[in-house]
């Protein structure tokens, strides 16, 4: 019963993304746009899969300025335990892979997301940096996955630079946003999904760092996050 819910719930998945091209249209490379989608999909595939996601540190996602997010990233199924949390005018960061995903790629790009070629890493880099601009004039807030591939549930790996590159270029906070370790594991015979714990961490501010302080920021974050992660763990009913 769990997979038929999980195949249901990507169904949902493409048609959300086929109807909202008259949203994406009509606001072509709107950042919000993105985050309206990602709620749609998050709220209603949750129930589909009768998912709960308990949520702690909601009040540490900035509203009121520019931030980069620094995300786990696990499966596909993450963007429907975190796509409601997306503060206004997010993009997010993604392989140029994603492009051919029916339906998903094209809303991916017109919703003015970066899109980088993972394979050529100094290009990647160089391409974040560039989106400091992105960040002060256009008052965007960015979404990473920070470890630049999917876990799979193995816990949290090493993270690549281009996050940190960019939120020091712009002056802006890292906002980490911590998901409990998850395999898709159901309970009883509806096969609803056991509970997906979220924590939002404080934001780390960087103004006044450089590029020399990246190592230990990439550090300090992944340990914070680390942490939380295994915290999260704890959580009772997520066993």
């Amino acid at each position: 019963m769990g997979v038929v819910r999980k195949i249901i719930a990507w169904l949902c998945v493409a048609v959300f993304c086929l109807l909202s091209f008259v949203l994406y249209l009509a606001r072509p490379f709107n950042p919000d746009n993105n985050r309206l989608l990602a709620w749609v999909i998050a709220r209603f595939c949750r129930r589909v899969l009768g998912m709960e996601r308990p949520l702690y540190g909601a009040e540490n996602m900035p509203k009121d300025r520019p931030t980069v997010i620094v995300a786990n990233h696990q499966e596909n199924d993450d963007l429907l335990i975190v796509g409601d949390l997306l503060p206004p005018r997010t993009v997010a960061v993604g392989k140029s892979a994603l492009l051919w995903i029916p339906f998903f790629g094209q809303v991916f790009w017109l919703g003015d997301n970066i899109i980088l070629n993972r394979s050529q890493s100094h290009k990647a880099v160089a391409a974040m940096k560039a989106t400091s601009d992105a960040i002060n004039k256009d008052r965007k807030s960015i979404w990473v996955f920070a470890e630049g591939t999917r876990s799979r549930g193995r816990g949290l790996g090493r993270f690549k630079k281009g996050a940190f590159h960019m939120a020091i270029a712009a002056g802006a906070p890292i906002t980490m946003v911590c998901v409990a370790d998850y395999h898709g594991k159901t309970q009883g015979w509806l096969g609803r999904r056991k509970p997906v714990p979220v924590r939002i961490l404080p934001p780390i501010e960087t103004q006044g760092l450089t590029n020399a302080d990246i190592p230990e920021l990439m550090a300090r974050c992944h340990q914070q996050m680390a942490e939380a992660i295994a915290g999260l763990a704890e959580t009772p009913g997520t066993a």
